[in-house]
């Protein structure tokens, strides 16, 4: 019986080269789920989002349930910047897989001052959290507006060297101009997106199920969205973009990749399903493997917008499977 190829999954990212496009989104990854996968498996890791300030987060209760979506209001707790550097940077250092560490602060000059800080042995790139509120503009999110998003990764790339990816938000009327302007400002790479701002409210209360009244919608259901925003962002920019977004199965991270993302983030599904990222990761080399695709990276930018009668693209008919 023939063996049949291996796929060549590494995939080249903001200034990294990664084993395979499949990493976790800020916020759903943590010590405890080594004990479900091995961490090298994955393309990278990315830790939760860290403040130089200590956090509490927002009040009760945070999380809400809805069909095929999951909404949550969490607000960014954090034990500050000693409690990361002593305790879980030391946690994910036998690892060999490259740590990006997401950071947040509600100034540029302190986005800027922190970045300085987290660049060090050990980080192999800054994933900035952009679509937090911020003071300066009357609590809107800097990636809200591309001057301020611009204005923000500015001093980003002035205080750090690291790789730069920078995450933006989909509450937005066209995310491409600030994906441009990000680029513009010296980012290699943007993550799109972060969640939905949305709501809930208990019928038997008349309440609003979070505390926070509002919070992130994230899981399936937002994965159109987000799709639709990762494929103008991709043909607008010549930098990496990371889909982020609904994220469950392979074909999810296909999808994305096909709209032009070089590497996804998976989130909520990892709450379902600790394993989630590795059924990811195998279900995109058998992906490719049943279409005769050589690199995972050749999805990148593949979908097809017109008819398309090269011979290289004979791979995209599904009678091919």
């Amino acid at each position: 019986m023939k063996q049949r190829n291996k796929v060549d999954m590494t995939v080249k990212v903001g200034g990294l080269t990664l084993r395979n496009p499949v990493m976790p989104a800020s916020g759903t990854f943590a010590e405890g789920l080594e004990k479900t996968m091995d961490f090298n498996r994955l393309g990278a890791m990315v830790t939760k989002t860290i403040t130089r300030e200590l956090r509490t987060g927002n009040p009760m209760p945070r999380v809400v349930e809805r069909p095929g979506s999951m909404i949550n209001a969490i607000g960014i707790p954090s034990k500050g910047v000693d409690y990361f550097v002593n305790e879980t940077m030391p946690y994910y250092a036998p690892y060999d897989t490259p740590l990006v560490v997401s950071i947040s602060a509600p100034t540029a000059e302190g986005f800027a001052s922190l970045a300085s800080e987290m660049s060090m042995a050990g980080v192999a790139a800054l994933e900035a959290n952009i679509s937090c509120p911020n003071i300066e503009e009357d609590g809107k999110a800097f990636a809200m507006q591309a001057a301020s998003a611009e204005r923000v990764t500015r001093a980003l790339r002035e205080a750090t060297d690291l790789p730069l990816w920078v995450k933006l938000t989909p509450n937005v009327g066209d995310i491409a101009e600030i994906a441009r302007a990000t680029e513009a400002a010296g980012a290699d790479a943007v993550v799109v997106a972060n969640t939905i701002l949305s709501m809930a409210i208990d019928l038997q209360t008349f309440k609003p199920c979070l505390g926070n009244i509002m919070g992130g919608l994230s899981g399936p259901a937002i994965k159109p969205i987000i799709l639709r925003q990762v494929f103008q962002c991709a043909r607008t920019v010549k930098i990496p973009v990371i889909g982020c977004g609904g994220i469950s199965t392979a074909d999810d991270a296909a999808e994305y990749m096909l709209a032009g993302a070089s590497a996804v983030q998976v989130g909520t599904a990892t709450f379902l399903q600790p394993t989630a990222m590795i059924s990811v990761i195998e279900g995109l080399e058998t992906f490719c493997l049943h279409r005769g695709i050589p690199r995972v990276s050749d999805l990148i930018h593949g979908v097809v917008t017109e008819e398309a009668d090269e011979p290289d693209l004979a791979w995209v008919d599904p009678k091919n499977d």
